[in-house]
């Protein structure tokens, strides 16, 4: 079992993390809200009303002009001035001993502090064996060097919590989730088993899942073998996900890694994440629920990232986008020995949209199909869709890409009475090889391409459509003014 050989932090609740202050290898998780419970790394959703009526202070800021549309953070974060030692409430580090109990009463003990400047709970070296449990703010959660907190392999230490209202259900199954635990060893391979062997009767939890939050940093840590997701901010905004490694074995049935989901002002940049299925993913609502909930995922920032996706997709969007996907801007990519480059996946009854999306400044490698983007793709929660709500996708450009021993370029296949338009390609390079077969396939799509090679569809060619006039503006443009 992977030892941390890292100090880790979290805070709960801040005005800032100053970096600077920590050493290389640690990591700053940040949420200003006061009052706010969550599981271990996971935010309840019935709290969510009662936080919305407190003020907040911003400790992340999303800037689009003066940083390079990078975000940053302001001020730096004070001490606490109260601790105690996990030791101190008879939690016991052998890696045998279950410590659920001592973590709650520490942090229930702790919760007396909040309005005096917050206070630390102390994790020594050790193996802390924990099921889920919940953390408060204003509390910073401090692991020393070599200290692990491994979550049960007993499922019956995970709670059951309701599905997201924009689902409707569990992803996997009907019914309620399993708490997320926030260990980074999920120790996901008894529910790698038990899903692959259908001997599970509630959807996979997730490693860290916000809901509902603002102001979110989490920086330098890294995250091994999540029971499905990695790191599941929805309903959120400003959240910064920053030099992390995130990694699960190439066998490890549809885990992802960082899935941004109706929510707004997201930056992840410097990961390095290698996955079996996606290793980014940007959803916003599955079919009725999605539409109903109307919460878009937006204004999001990808930059500097490294992926690997066995069996998916480096970057995928959908196919759960209900609520919509729009203002996406994606550069210094770096994709290898993966299944599908870059995705785009979406189905009829699924409404919503995906627009404005910028990729740009890609190297990819050892790739069996560098850009794929569908309109038959993905299951419904119920018979209950409406299956004339047809999605929108348009105004998406990829530029500036390289791709060695690619087998196909690309698949674009639209919805007959929904086509994809204004897909816009300009300066991309493939290397096919093999010449046997086309390297692009194209439906239902609209759109335009230059210095583009190998030559792409001839619906891809049009100079004349409302595409090739929106395509002329996307490309040429310094700036790509749509997003931050």
């Amino acid at each position: 079992m992977l030892k941390w050989m890292f100090k880790y932090c979290v805070y709960s609740s801040l005005r800032a993390c100053d970096y600077r202050k920590l050493i290389p290898s640690s990591v700053c998780i940040a949420m200003p809200w006061p009052l706010l419970t969550f599981t271990f790394l996971h935010f309840f959703a019935a709290l969510v009303a009662l936080l919305l009526l407190l003020p907040l202070s911003s400790a992340v800021e999303y800037d689009g002009e003066g940083n390079d549309g990078q975000c940053k953070y302001k001020r730096p974060l004070d001490p606490r001035p109260h601790s105690v030692s996990i030791l101190e409430f008879g939690a016991v580090g052998d890696g045998k001993t279950l410590n659920t109990v001592a973590f709650q009463n520490a942090i229930f003990y702790l919760k007396s502090f909040a309005n005096k400047g917050g206070a630390q709970l102390y994790v020594p070296a050790g193996r802390w064996l924990t099921g889920s449990f919940n953390l408060t703010s204003h509390l910073t959660l401090f692991l020393e060097r070599d200290a692990t907190i491994l979550g049960s392999e007993d499922y019956t230490h995970w709670d059951i919590v309701d599905p997201l209202p924009s689902y409707g259900r569990g992803i996997e199954f009907p019914g309620g989730r399993y708490r997320d635990n926030g260990t980074i060893d999920g120790q996901g391979s008894v529910w790698w088993n038990k899903f692959m062997f259908h001997s599970l009767n509630h959807s996979r939890p997730t490693l860290v899942e916000f809901v509902g939050s603002n102001d979110i940093i989490i920086s330098n840590l890294t995250f091994l073998n999540a029971p499905a997701w990695n790191i599941h901010p929805v309903y959120c905004s400003n959240v910064l996900v920053q030099n992390i490694i995130v990694h699960a074995p190439s066998e490890s049935p549809y885990t992802s890694g960082i899935i941004p989901d109706s929510s707004e002002y997201v930056c992840i940049e410097n990961c390095n994440i290698s996955i079996g299925y996606n290793a980014i993913v940007l959803k916003s609502g599955w079919d009725e629920y999605g539409i109903g909930y109307g919460q878009p995922t937006t204004n999001i920032h990808i930059k500097g990232v490294n992926l690997r996706s066995s069996s998916g997709s480096g970057l995928a969007f959908g196919s759960e986008m209900s609520g919509g996907i729009s203002n996406i801007l994606v550069e210094q990519l770096h994709l290898q020995n993966s299944f599908i480059g870059v995705r785009l996946k979406t189905n009829r009854g699924r409404g919503g949209y995906m627009k404005n999306i910028l990729v740009s400044d890609v190297e990819l490698k050892n790739i069996h199909m560098a850009i794929k983007a569908t309109g038959h793709y993905g299951s419904h929660p119920n018979d209950k869709y409406d299956s004339s709500a047809l999605p929108v996708v348009s105004d998406i450009t990829f530029r500036n890409m390289v791709g060695e021993n690619i087998t196909i370029a690309g698949n674009l296949s639209g919805i007959h009475k929904s086509p994809f338009t204004s897909i816009c390609l300009s300066n991309i390079t493939f290397s096919i090889h093999s010449k046997s077969s086309p390297s692009w396939f194209c439906s239902s799509v609209l759109g335009i391409s230059e210095f583009v090679s190998p030559e792409p569809c001839a619906e891809l060619q049009d100079s004349y459509s409302n595409s090739s006039s929106a395509c002329f503006l996307l490309l040429h443009s310094y700036t790509y003014s749509a997003v931050l």
